[in-house]
């Protein structure tokens, strides 16, 4: 139950964060050159989001894909706020780790037995 309400949490921050960034940030995401970034961070969350909601609902299978998608969402999406927010661009070096926790998790639901 508590993956779900996470997963749930998380589809919830991602619609959230859009709204704001297409809003109340987007002067700011626009001057910064940062909108597209902010764009793809969300994108990337949201659907990881929908995974993760999708395996918590499926019960004890593939927990271990559940948790590189989590870890993709907070590396991946994470570092690209940030990067947005904040204008550092050295956050960038963080996101592939993200993007590699999304690859993973992907590949361990290509392998994994089906149940």
């Amino acid at each position: 139950m508590t993956m779900i309400r996470i997963a749930a949490a998380l589809c919830f921050l991602a619609v959230a964060l859009g709204a704001f960034g297409a809003h109340s940030l987007r002067s700011t995401l626009e001057l910064r050159g940062m909108m597209d970034v902010w764009n793809k961070a969300v994108f990337y969350h949201f659907i990881h989001a929908i995974a993760l909601l999708v395996l918590a609902l499926y019960g004890t299978v593939n927990r271990g894909a559940w948790w590189l998608f989590f870890a993709g969402i907070f590396l991946f999406s994470g570092s690209l706020y940030l990067m947005a927010l904040t204008n550092l661009r050295w956050l960038g070096a963080v996101t592939p780790f993200g993007g590699l926790c999304f690859l993973v998790a992907w590949g361990w639901l290509i392998i994994a037995p089906p149940k």
